[in-house]
């Protein structure tokens, strides 16, 4: 049936007096063009033919088309005609761009079935476009619950718009893809939801590389084994999954002496070594190995309780017992044996921080029993509370060292004679988490168990050359002395690194005493020996501290080149009381002038200690009756709010 609003060519030609012929003239030369019908009828529009033929124009457009009346019409026949031309290659274009873009263009009705897709169809989900019409995106999830997908419908519905969705499908051929969508929602104007149009993009392979990073992240690079973040992550889900299982550390014993014996490239030997042991060890068992760190290893098995435990660790110190490692010219083998602490979860821990923690105390437990063995958390309470304290102070020690929380004091050494300061002594406190100080005498000997003694003292000569730096000297430079741990000086690697630091140090080397600990210099004499001997090529000098305290023999006094003798305050503390001390001070300052040293007196307290010993010749003293420490650059505040410790 004909519209109402167009006439036929028969009705057109009767309405402006003009033979069908003309009309159809008209058509095929762009005057006055008519709709095609589906059956090939021409169609004119009523308004337009109503138009020409009121304007009594008709003969005249009969006449001659160049009329003006005609030219109008004609021009804006043409105009239409250029607007609807614009519009199709507008169309055309879009269409070439979507079909042939790599993004998939898509939209949707309301409940998200497709009613268009472009070419891209074929990469993203396998079908061709034609087969994708009617599916979602749900048919193609990965996970059969589709809980991604009705993430993002939710997020979709709530905002209106979604950017960069990323979601796991699968095509219909199985292959994996991950798809990073746009999309946006199209609705009526009352608001009602007729659908979703979107894009999406495959982004399968930038997905693959980051979750790649993400797998090395979590992967040790030297023995190939999962890392502690790994180890982390998998507890985290086990305790959140409600399992119970088995968690161990093993810790090689003596490690470092591999490292300083044969060096690093065979200590990083000997552990890819273990770490192959292990895993072949306990491949059977479901097991999962790790590495920590260092010489640290971990276990993972779920399910296991405290007998099957016992039996796998067991079983892994016995596989490490039994491993030999060729570590030097193919002819020089080496066992190693370690220590293992054992947690089960989530009864001996129901958050990833506290059962680490108490595996970790369970391992310091093996350790301090005799090593070579394991020890299964909780069974030994004055173990378990000795143990925790370790870790405590393990704990806020690395915080403190990490937060550069060491806070350096001082306190003056002055000459005797004229009570004029020469020296300063440095003095090490920690700053504890609620601001206040931690003395050296409640974390020295733990730290030095601990190992982290060394790093406390790298961390303090810093400190020291950066304070001499900045504070130039006058002509008669005052010196610094620094203590040091035994435990620092035997360990080559430490003593190559405080010798690196020294030397790039804008200092002169006479400015730093060293002080090393008379029990401290007697246990190990040949280290101690040779450490002096490097540090006095360099110019540095050298303190005995503490003398008095330990061994006191006057014979090593001539073997050790240090250039003070530092005597012990209880000694100093006593000498008014007349006993045999002011011998052994008197004796110690007679010998002390025959080797050329010169003499420190610690815990100077009071006049008369300080009258005897100008009678003996000291040289030196230190104490509360010329100054009590306070910090070398004023970090807490003025001195008399405080009164730390003698040191």
């Amino acid at each position: 049936m004909r519209p109402p609003f167009e006439y036929s060519i028969q009705e057109a030609a009767e309405r402006l007096g003009l033979p069908i012929h003309t009309l159809r003239r008209w058509h095929e030369h762009g005057i006055l063009i008519a709709r095609r019908t589906d059956g090939g009828h021409r169609r004119y529009s009523r308004e337009l033919i109503d138009t020409l033929a009121s304007t009594n124009s008709v003969s005249a457009l009969s006449r001659a088309t160049a009329s003006d009346e005609l030219a109008a019409v004609k021009r804006t026949l043409e105009d239409k005609r250029r607007v609807i031309q614009l519009l199709l290659e507008s169309e055309k274009r879009y269409r070439d761009l979507v079909e042939t873009s790599h993004d998939l263009v898509w939209t949707t009705d309301a409940q998200g079935r497709f009613t268009y897709v472009n070419a891209a169809a074929l990469e993203v989900f396998g079908l061709e476009p034609s087969s994708v019409i009617g599916r979602c995106f749900f048919d193609f999830e990965t996970r059969p619950a589709h809980i991604a997908n009705r993430r993002f419908l939710a997020k979709l519905m709530r905002n209106g718009e979604v950017r960069n969705y990323l979601t796991h499908l699968k095509t219909i051929h199985g292959q994996d893809r991950w798809i990073g969508i746009n999309a946006r929602l199209t609705a009526t104007d009352t608001g009602a939801v007729i659908g979703i149009r979107g894009t999406a993009r495959d982004v399968t392979e930038a997905q693959t590389a980051m979750m790649e990073m993400e797998r090395m992240a979590a992967r040790d690079h030297l023995t190939g084994l999962p890392n502690r973040t790994a180890l982390q992550t998998q507890l985290q889900q086990s305790l959140e999954s409600d399992e119970h299982g088995t968690v161990v550390f093993l810790d090689l014993d003596h490690f470092r002496y591999v490292n300083e014996s044969f060096g690093y490239p065979a200590g990083d030997q000997l552990l890819i070594g273990i770490a192959a042991v292990l895993r072949e060890a306990l491949e059977s068992t479901g097991a999962k190995v790790f590495r920590l760190g260092g010489d640290e290893f971990a276990i993972i098995a779920r399910t296991l309780l405290r007998a099957q435990a016992a039996e796998l660790t067991e079983k892994s110190l016995e596989a490490i017992r039994q491993y030999r490692c060729v570590l030097r010219a193919g002819h020089r083998m080496w066992g190693v044996s370690a220590s293992a602490g054992v947690a089960l979860y989530p009864f001996h821990g129901n958050d990833v921080a506290g059962l680490l923690s108490n595996v970790d105390a369970a391992m310091f437990q093996a350790k301090e029993a005799g090593r070579n063995r394991y020890v299964l958390f909780g069974n030994d309470p004055d173990d378990r509370r000795s143990t925790h304290r370790r870790v405590h102070w393990s704990r806020k020690l690395r915080d403190a060292i990490d937060a550069d929380r060491i806070v350096l004091h001082c306190q003056p050494v002055v000459r005797l004679t004229d009570r004029k300061t020469v020296h300063y002594e440095v003095l090490a406190r920690l700053r504890d988490d609620d601001n206040t100080l931690i003395q050296p005498a409640q974390f020295i000997e733990l730290a030095e168990s601990l190992g982290l003694i060394r790093e406390i003292d790298l961390r303090v000569v810093e400190k020291v050359l950066r304070h001499v730096a900045a504070n130039p000297a006058p002509r008669e430079p005052l010196r610094y002395f620094v203590n040091l741990s035994r435990v620092s000086i035997s360990d080559p690697a430490w003593v190559a690194r405080f010798q690196q630091l020294l030397c790039s140090a804008p200092v002169r080397p006479g400015q730093l005493v060293f002080e090393i600990t008379e029990t401290a210099a007697m246990t190990e004499v040949d280290v101690t020996l040779k450490f002096i001997e490097r540090l006095k090529e360099m110019g540095h000098r050298f303190a005995l501290d503490d003398f008095g305290a330990g061994f006191s023999s006057f014979y090593y006094l001539k073997r050790f080149e240090v250039d003070y003798i530092k005597i012990d305050g209880g000694f100093i503390r006593d000498l008014c009381e007349g006993n045999s001390n002011v011998l052994f001070v008197r004796a110690l300052n007679d010998v002390a002038r025959g080797l050329s040293k010169q003499v420190i007196a610690e815990g100077v307290e009071t006049k008369q200690a300080l009258d005897i010993l100008l009678q003996m010749g000291t040289q030196y003293g230190q104490g509360y009756l010329f100054r009590s420490p306070y910090p070398m650059e004023g970090e807490i505040g003025p001195e008399s709010t405080y009164r730390p410790a003698v040191a």
